[in-house]
């Protein structure tokens, strides 16, 4: 029987989402968990992949998270906070996303901090990959914990994809990932420079080469993806579609390429599947979600080419 591959996520801050919609003359209230990590974790899932989620909750939205993230399959290690996990409500009944309150996590003890980043390191010893994520508020977690997490783990041999912003994309640069995903605002952010060139984007993935990354993915919106690997420079080309939220796009993408990543598939493979992944999300309006008959099917839409001359045409701050 085929091995279930394990892709540990180390997702900080999950949030509690609260969303109201119109049906009919009524309202519709859904609650789900968010957050960037958690979105990875479900759409690994969905491509196969058995998730273990590393994550704090603590406060009353934890008590909701927790049956909540049980949804996602796979395996949670939850570190419990003296500080409430962050919510957010959104009002959709109008036929647009309005944001209508917030509550962010306060920062964890420094013993809260070490029994996320211990339990993170003890599921990712052994797994087939580790994604790290963003806390929430950026500046929720102090700088070093990202780059001696990724070399501890790369260190017992389990790779190592990051989806981070600066500054700590910096730091967990310092453990030499085997993969970085990023967007083209935060590419242009790290470096103080544009990246609207070929030239521009080619020299600030060097400075990223320059300080750790090897295999760096950049998204660009609406526009293909630039992978860099070895002397290759690639465009990642998924289905386009007019219509849809790029809304945790970015998100479905590394969770659909860390799964295929986890089984051992070529690289190749796993940047085809996450292109086609995050397309799927943005079918769906779906924050992470997604059919994997409709991945698989996208896949065979998605163009893996020698990157094409031209300007490259800077993404919105959102997205990938």
């Amino acid at each position: 029987m085929r091995r279930v591959p394990r892709v540990v996520v180390f997702a900080p801050h999950p949030l509690l989402a609260v969303t109201v919609e119109a049906r009919g003359g009524a309202d519709d209230i859904h609650l789900h968990p968010g957050g960037q990590g958690v979105w990875v974790a479900r759409m690994a899932a969905t491509l196969g992949a058995y998730p273990v989620l590393c994550s704090f909750v603590g406060g009353e939205p934890a008590v909701a998270l927790e049956a909540l993230l049980a949804s996602l399959g796979g395996e949670r290690r939850l570190t419990r906070t003296s500080s409430p996990s962050g919510s957010y409500v959104v009002d959709r009944r109008a036929g647009t996303r309005r944001l209508v309150a917030q509550a962010w996590a306060q920062p964890p003890t420094r013993h809260e901090l070490d029994d996320l980043v211990s339990a993170t390191c003890a599921a990712a010893v052994g797994a087939d990959a580790l994604v790290v994520c963003n806390p929430f508020p950026g500046d929720a977690l102090p700088l070093e914990v990202y780059g001696r997490l990724v070399a501890d783990v790369r260190g017992n041999g389990t790779p190592v994809l990051v989806d981070l912003s600066t500054p700590r994309l910096e730091s967990a640069l310092q453990g030499a990932p085997d993969l970085v995903k990023l967007n083209d605002w935060e590419l242009a952010e790290l470096v103080r420079a544009p990246v609207g060139e070929p030239s521009e984007m080619d020299a600030a993935v060097a400075r990223l080469r320059e300080l750790g990354a090897s295999f760096v993915v950049v998204t660009r919106g609406g526009e293909p993806a630039v992978v860099y690997r070895g002397g290759d420079v690639l465009e990642l080309v998924p289905p386009r579609f007019e219509r849809g939220s790029r809304e945790g796009c970015g998100d479905s993408m590394m969770g659909a390429l860390a799964a295929v990543w986890a089984r051992g598939a070529d690289w190749r493979a796993a940047l085809v599947t996450g292109a086609a992944a995050g397309a799927a999300n943005f079918l769906r309006h779906g924050l992470g979600t997604g059919d994997r008959a409709v991945v698989d099917e996208l896949a065979r839409s998605v163009e893996l080419r020698p990157r094409t001359a031209g300007r490259i045409t800077p993404a919105a701050r959102a997205a990938g």
